[in-house]
């Protein structure tokens, strides 16, 4: 299946660099560039994308707002938050309106491709380096819950160790390996997890775990990032 992708970016030089990346992969094509949120607003009503790649700063509507209105609307796309900087909060927000994930400007090309095939697939890219300090970041301003989130008591211990685990930002070969099961195993309990949660994906697993203190304290999150 041929991913339909959206390019937002205010940089034409930005939108260029990602064009011809996105153009190596035989599977990706690039069915529009917008140059600020009102555009890629227009163009996802009109073209219909998979994927939306979004700029946050952009003039006249901003990515975050444009993020917004994107995701209320009846089956959205996936939007993948692209960034200069690692510590934006708008980057948060973005996550919390539903985006999948976000990914560094400057990060290696077989990243950002990975991003927008866990994206298209209805997952989420994790990059623990940045998403820890974001994350860390800005629900250290969040008040702890008194009470336990609803969902968490309907949990297996099976399903709560995997819960922690990808909280840590470990893929499912990692958890595997850890628990000493199969990768399909921990596939099937995460699908559980998020759905007793009622939690979109994997990003939204850390946010909600970050925002219910739920989250190992800074430095103990997982080695490697996850997309699934």
């Amino acid at each position: 299946m041929t991913v339909r992708i959206l390019l937002a970016d205010d940089q034409a030089m930005i939108r260029a660099a990602l064009a011809t990346l996105l153009g190596t992969r035989p599977d990706f094509t690039v069915v529009g560039q917008a140059e600020d949120g009102a555009e890629a607003l227009a163009l996802t009503r009109e073209l219909s994308p998979d994927v939306v790649l979004m700029d946050i700063r952009m003039p006249r509507l901003d990515g975050l707002e444009a993020t917004r209105r994107i995701l209320v609307k009846p089956a959205p796309p996936r939007v993948v938050v692209l960034t200069t900087y690692d510590l934006d909060e708008y980057v948060y927000e973005a996550l919390r309106a539903g985006a999948s994930g976000f990914l560094l400007k400057h990060a290696p090309p077989e990243e950002l491709l990975l991003g927008v095939r866990a994206a298209a697939d209805g997952g989420a890219l994790i990059s623990p380096t940045v998403t820890k300090r974001l994350l860390s970041t800005f629900t250290q301003q969040l008040p702890r819950p008194v009470r336990p989130p609803a969902g968490l008591d309907r949990l297996t211990v099976r399903e709560r160790q995997v819960f922690d685990l990808l909280v840590c930002g470990r893929t499912n070969a990692q958890i595997a390996r850890t628990l000493s099961v199969a990768e399909t195993t921990v596939k099937t309990h995460v699908n559980h997890a998020l759905t007793k949660l009622a939690l979109r994906d994997r990003v939204h697993a850390v946010l909600f775990a970050y925002e219910h203190g739920l989250a190992p304290p800074s430095g103990e999150n997982g080695e490697a990032s996850s997309a699934t």
